[in-house]
């Protein structure tokens, strides 16, 4: 199953949190989500951001889906922050 996004939102796919630092320290429970995921599909009036971008968003605004074991985010092109 897939999710099709209507007018100016995106879907996205969340990225990990990290389980180590890039120096090899393992990070504990308290790890936090990252505010960035790829763009998994667009809605048809979305004119910045396509398939395959690496974006930030304001974390607050979105809205979050488990699907098949992946969790996404849903949010308005508004809400997208930049592209890295």
């Amino acid at each position: 199953m897939s999710l099709k996004p209507l007018t100016d939102r995106i879907v996205a796919l969340k990225e990990q949190p990290q389980e180590k630092t890039a120096s090899g320290i393992l990070l504990g429970a308290a790890k936090e989500a990252p505010a960035y995921a790829v763009v998994e599909s667009v809605g048809p009036d979305v004119k910045s951001v396509k398939k395959g971008d690496k974006i930030i968003y304001k974390e607050y605004s979105t809205t979050n889906v488990k699907l098949d074991d992946k969790d996404y985010v849903i949010v308005e092109e508004k809400d997208v922050l930049a592209t890295i």
